[in-house]
């Protein structure tokens, strides 16, 4: 596995080299020998990785243990309780208190996960959340095709799924949890889940944590367009790199991600562009036609269309595996975080449900109702709006963050 630099202290030189770069908002403090850690592999042409990453000590390779002080946290451990709680998640983007009214969001991964029933119920009742499990029929799980006989286990798509629930937990405590396991990571596999997961009834959103490079839509488009259904894709980790699909595709929303801090502002927090978020100018998919009007600068499919919280470092307290029978917390993030949580805000919306067209024009539509992210760098890159946060619209965070569920 991969480190990958995700630090504030990259975010800032990455800034200098632009004159014009705006103000910058607080950035989490840089936290000695620890370091992101992608839990998936590259793979060949014609396969996704999935792009969660993994908060690890360089000292012993532990992952930061959450919470603190908790029976479930190892014993010695001496890693802070930094991962962000549902409590957290739920202040910052305005969701407290909101409902689904029995909507389900849909988590499409690769491979198997034996005890993910286990874990989320691990997850769910640390932080108070009502049980969903399979017997009282919030929590399903099938392979791709609609079966019960559920695929090999993977240790690095496993921790993939367990973040994906988690933070559609964090985000839509109410919310149904439909997983669909392909057999492999190939587009074809993970394409065919996808589609599975929108006939199932009471679909509102379908989240892709996981990616390629650039496809056209001719080749796998059919897949993932599903009007009435929002579906999300992350955007990648690698910064400022080009697209990622499923996220430049015409037919989805693409999620980018952000630092997320506690602050003394009236919202309680801030955000600037996580370094990491993928953004870019697709070379093949058509432009989205909501996003004519915000100088996007690409001439055909620009990514991202929203974010929310994907640096690791500022991440999620999430119960995943370390193995085929074992479980512990640790903390991740990657925009493999921000797209479960755009999905689970879409769902709480209920807003796609109700036309025709397509979900990824809705952001567009209510710009307004975002929190526009306006600090922040993935990199450089030929037109800045591509790799620079700033006013509007911008390649790592799109039109901003969901204040609220409104613009969804």
């Amino acid at each position: 596995m991969k480190k990958i630099l995700s630090v504030s202290g990259a975010l800032l030189l990455l800034m200098s080299t632009f004159s014009t770069a705006p103000a910058a908002v607080a950035q989490p403090s840089p936290q000695a020998n620890w370091h992101a850690e992608r839990v998936c592999a590259d793979v060949p042409a014609g396969n996704a990785s999935c792009f969660a990453l993994k908060y690890v000590d360089d000292s012993t390779g532990a992952a930061k243990a959450l919470p603190q002080g908790s029976q479930v946290t190892p014993a010695g451990s001496t890693a802070l309780s930094t991962g962000k709680t549902p409590a957290d998640i739920q202040s910052a983007y305005n969701l407290t208190g909101l409902k689904s009214s029995g909507r389900t969001v849909a988590i499409v991964d690769a491979y198997g996960y034996p005890n993910l029933e286990r874990d989320l119920g691990v997850y769910r009742s640390q932080f108070g959340l009502p049980a969903c499990t399979v017997s009282n029929g919030c929590l399903t799980i099938m392979n791709q095709n609609g079966g019960s006989k559920l695929p090999r286990f993977n240790s690095g798509w496993a921790d993939e799924t367990a973040l994906d629930v988690d933070a559609v937990s964090a985000a839509c405590p109410d919310c149904k949890i439909l997983v669909v396991q392909a057999t492999t990571a190939s587009f074809t596999n993970l394409g065919t889940a996808v589609a599975t997961a929108a006939k199932q009834p009471g679909v509102a959103a379908i989240s892709n944590s996981y990616g390629g490079g650039d496809s056209p839509d001719s080749t796998y488009g059919t897949y993932y367009n599903h009007p009435g259904i929002a579906v999300t894709a992350s955007t990648g980790d690698n910064g400022y790199t080009g697209s990622s699909y499923p996220a430049s595709s015409s037919y989805v929303t693409a999620v980018g991600g952000t630092s997320l801090v506690k602050d003394t502002s009236t919202r309680g927090w801030s955000e600037s562009a996580w370094s990491g978020s993928g953004s870019g100018c697709s070379t093949v998919n058509a432009a989205l036609p909501a996003a004519a009007a915000f100088g996007t600068g690409c001439s055909r499919r620009a990514s991202a269309d929203v974010a929310a919280v994907a640096d690791p470092q500022t991440g999620l307290a999430v119960y995943a595996p370390n193995s085929s029978t074992s479980s512990s917390w640790a903390q991740y993030g990657g925009t493999s975080l921000s797209s479960p949580l755009i999905a689970a805000m879409y769902a709480l919306s209920g807003n796609s449900g109700s036309s025709a067209a397509l979900a990824n024009s809705l952001p567009y539509t209510n710009a307004g109702k975002f929190n526009d992210v306006v600090s922040g760098s993935t990199g450089s890159c030929p037109t800045s709006q591509w790799c620079l946060a700033g006013s509007g619209w911008d390649g790592p965070t799109g039109v901003g963050t969901p204040n609220g569920v409104a613009g969804l």
